[in-house]
């Protein structure tokens, strides 16, 4: 392989440089004439030779061996023209071995010099990707900063703790610094153990929060569970967890990851916004029952007057004169049945204004439709609607608060004995009670035939939507908000050929639940 005048040499242009091998002849001839003028004994050989290995050196190959050519030539005709032709073609040899060894210096040195040059190259490129390198690197550390920082921000303000823990042995692996502030750990202190992470949880709820977390291990699966913590300092909180499982390439659990959410403060404002629905809907119940004031009396009156009536009739036939027991007992009987159904309506009044607690309790539904129907009779014969109920035998129990149930049923009621006061045509609200198939829930219907739902159909369970000239707008939404609170569901659709049709839906109770 050649390697032609591959370095740069230090004479650039191609004339300079073979000028530059005569110049060194030149330069090596005038020396060896100035040293023989002085008559100093130096041979011109060492000085042609210094010349040829400067311009191999400085020159390139070609110069070189130029120089050599010159130096030969000069050493012939100028300094010993009339040696033998034995010494002359000794001389030229030296030269020419000379020169041959200065190209082979000359060469390495120029592959010296192309692998410096490679080799500079690619550690300049290197050097330039490790720059690169570094700068990403630093951007991306600067953008992971700002990433951990926007993050612990966003967990601050939404009090979200994320974490990471093993399977193996439950130890910990990654705990924010929003999960110790909830938890009131030390982030100085390390990654608490297990059981220091079980004691935090409230003592009523680590059987559920165990629970929960072995049924995740078993299933490998999510899991979803609110419970409480008890902080050193006595405080309760409400925590929301979600954990996800994290499997190896062999498919094996090994981690779980996910975050812890403090809730308390919606806790509280959901218990809060329950109380107001509660003080809410009693207000509702003693304004409605307050518009039922006339009626409600007129039935208590009913059994009342038939209970004076049997009185005198029981008297009569005790009179000494023609005294007849047993009609006087029939007679006392009946005055017993009347101060009992009266003491039923009363009590159904005291009910629906008394201002207790939630209190959830097995609850009969055709029971408590019976009871409105009879508590709501007098004010439906004022208007002259009929009532019918058609009620499914068999039913099972519901879970729920009595006297809400009775508010919700009344609400419908007199909504539909209200749309039909002022119609013409048949007035007649039925109540149904069923057991649904398809998901085994109970549901109530509420129809009449009254003026039917208004055009804003979807606002009616609006808060503070009423078409009513006096309407509070709050009935069908504390109706709705009830219903919903024992897990069921209130819609409203239009009942053909005219009027409005209440449906609601309860789960019901099992036996295995009871």
């Amino acid at each position: 392989m050649e390697y032609p005048d591959k370095s740069k040499p230090i004479v650039g242009a191609p004339a300079m440089r073979y000028g530059f091998a005569v110049a060194a002849v030149a330069a090596a001839t005038g020396l060896a004439q100035l040293f023989l003028y002085f008559h100093l004994a130096l041979a011109f050989n060492a000085l042609a030779l210094s010349a040829i290995a400067i311009t191999f050196w400085y020159g390139g190959t070609k110069p070189g061996i130029l120089a050599a050519v010159l130096s030969a030539l000069v050493r012939s005709y100028v300094f010993d023209p009339g040696i033998s032709t034995m010494s002359r073609v000794l001389y030229d040899l030296v030269f020419l071995v000379f020169a041959l060894l200065m190209s082979g210096v000359t060469r390495a040195r120029d592959e010296l010099e192309v692998r410096v040059a490679e080799r500079t190259a690619e550690l300049t490129q290197a050097n330039e990707k490790l720059s690169r390198e570094i700068a990403d690197r630093k951007r991306a550390e600067e953008q992971l900063r700002q990433s951990e920082a926007y993050l612990a921000e966003a967990q601050r303000l939404t009090h979200t703790g994320s974490w990471v823990w093993q399977v193996d042995g439950r130890d910990a692996v990654h705990l924010s610094e929003e999960w110790y502030r909830i938890y009131d750990h030390e982030p100085a202190q390390g990654a608490p153990a297990w059981e220091q992470r079980l004691q935090r949880v409230h003592p009523e709820d680590r059987t559920k929060w165990q629970g929960a977390i072995e049924r995740a291990i078993a299933g490998e699966s999510d899991y979803e569970i609110e419970f409480r913590i008890l902080l050193p300092s006595g405080a309760v909180r409400h925590i929301h967890t979600v954990g996800h499982p994290v499997l190896n390439a062999s498919g094996e659990l090994v981690q779980f990851v996910g975050s812890s959410t403090d809730v308390t403060e919606r806790k509280r404002s959901e218990e809060a916004l329950r109380q107001a629905q509660a003080d809410l809907a009693r207000v509702s119940r003693v304004t409605t029952m307050g518009e039922l004031t006339a009626s409600l009396a007129h039935e208590v009156n009913q059994p009342i007057t038939a209970a004076v009536t049997d009185a005198n009739t029981c008297l009569r036939w005790l009179t000494p004169h023609h005294p007849n027991v047993e009609e006087a007992r029939e007679a006392a009987s009946r005055i017993v049945k009347d101060a009992v159904r009266a003491s039923d309506i009363i009590n159904r009044m005291r009910s629906l204004f008394k201002n207790e607690s939630l209190h959830r309790e097995l609850v009969d539904v055709n029971d408590v439709i019976r009871e409105m129907i009879v508590l709501l009779r007098s004010e439906a014969t004022r208007y002259s609607i009929s009532m019918s109920t058609e009620l499914s035998e068999g039913l099972p129990r519901i879970m729920g608060d009595p006297v809400q149930l009775q508010q919700v049923l009344m609400n419908l009621m007199i909504n539909g004995i209200e749309a039909m006061k002022d119609v013409a045509g048949p007035r007649e609200l039925a109540v149904k009670s069923q057991r649904r198939a398809e998901d085994e829930q109970l549901m109530v219907s509420v129809s009449d035939t009254g003026v039917g739902l208004p055009p804003q159909q979807d606002q009616i369970f609006d808060s503070f939507f009423t078409t009513k000239r006096d309407g509070t707008g709050m009935g069908l939404r504390i109706s709705k908000s009830i219903v919903e609170s024992h897990g069921g569901r209130l819609w409203a659709a239009n009942h053909s050929p005219r009027g409005a049709s209440f449906h609601l839906t309860l789960p019901s109770v099992t036996d295995g639940n009871e």
